[in-house]
């Protein structure tokens, strides 16, 4: 890998040459600036981002915070935003927190330590008043935080849809599981779900639940067909916890989508690789991401006159844990 001073070297400089180029700082001449970019281009040499931020106290880095890594709809908002980024120049730093406050902070912290222009958050915490005083700015991404930036899916329409799908496929005693309390988002899904389910006079039944994770979620699908064992249709918070869902069904012997039937919230890839392949309420992740990254750039750029508040679509994907209308006419 090609240093400061190899690029020096080829181009016949000092390296506080090439250092004032790369900086953009202080008197050069246009010859020897260009000899330098050439010697840049020929070695392929890549500029240490954290130095320069240190130097300059701004850098071509962005922050992104997950709150799970492990649960593979993050990875793909990671991918968007990722690809967005490198397109306007910027590199990534992911955080994993673990859905920990004291990991939050840590990475926060670590951002500023290397003055990132801007930050991306996804976590469970953003109800907390740290995102107020930071200096650089934050786009919430499947998340809502009073009137921060933000990028999110349509989760009311999300839970109206999943409600609708389920009772048109004839189930006639469902049972939501909630989503943390603390998300917007998740609170979204499960309110456009019940004032469907109320409006249309539809028995349902509710299991809290404080997380997305998948070991927890062993514990709330047991908690689930304890309470309600003749529930015959189910609202997952997400394709994590339908997944979990799904594995306790079966493991009771229940007829999937026959005696009960199952949607999930996101679209991961695993739901189709499940068996049977799971039937759920896309969020697309991907450009979500994408329209964050937009967003974080605009925001770093200082432009103006542009929607800060971005919601995005999402459309009922039909798998095998749902009958077929016809079967239910």
């Amino acid at each position: 890998m090609a240093t400061i001073k190899d690029v020096a070297k080829q181009a016949g400089v000092s390296v506080a040459t090439v250092s004032r180029v790369l900086n953009d700082n202080g008197y050069v001449h246009g010859n020897t600036r260009k000899l330098v970019i050439e010697a840049i281009q020929q070695l392929s040499y890549k500029p240490n981002e954290v130095a320069r931020s240190l130097f300059k106290k701004k850098s071509r880095l962005i922050g992104l915070l997950l709150p799970d890594i492990r649960n593979p709809f993050f990875p793909e908002l990671a991918r968007g935003i990722e690809d967005e980024i490198q397109e306007q120049g910027y590199q990534l730093i992911i955080g994993n927190i673990d859905e920990k406050y004291p990991k939050e902070m840590d990475y926060i912290q670590t951002f500023q330590q290397n003055n990132v222009t801007g930050i991306i958050t996804a976590t469970n915490l953003t109800g907390r008043s740290h995102y107020d005083d930071l200096s650089s700015p934050v786009v919430f991404l499947d998340r809502t935080f009073n009137d921060h930036p933000s990028v999110f899916a349509d989760g009311i329409e999300g839970g109206r849809m999943a409600a609708s799908e389920l009772v048109k496929r004839g189930s006639k005693r469902i049972t939501i599981l909630k989503g943390p309390a603390q998300l917007q988002t998740a609170q979204d899904r499960f309110n456009g779900a019940i004032a469907w389910l109320r409006a249309e006079k539809v028995d349902f039944s509710v299991i809290e639940t404080s997380s997305f994770s998948f070991s927890d979620a062993e514990m709330w699908a047991k908690e689930l067909f304890e309470k309600y064992p003749d529930t015959d249709g189910i609202l997952a918070s997400n394709d994590v916890v339908a997944a979990a869902v799904l594995h306790e069904a079966l493991r009771l012997g229940k007829a999937i989508p026959e005696d009960l039937q199952l949607i999930g919230f996101d679209d991961i890839p695993l739901s189709r690789l499940l068996f049977p392949p799971l039937s759920t309420i896309r969020q697309p992740a991907y450009d979500m991401g994408k329209e964050a990254a937009k967003l974080l750039i605009r925001l770093i750029n200082k432009e103006t006159h542009f929607e800060k508040n971005i919601r995005m679509p999402v459309m009922f994907i039909e798998r095998q844990t749902t009958r077929k209308v016809e079967e239910n006419g």
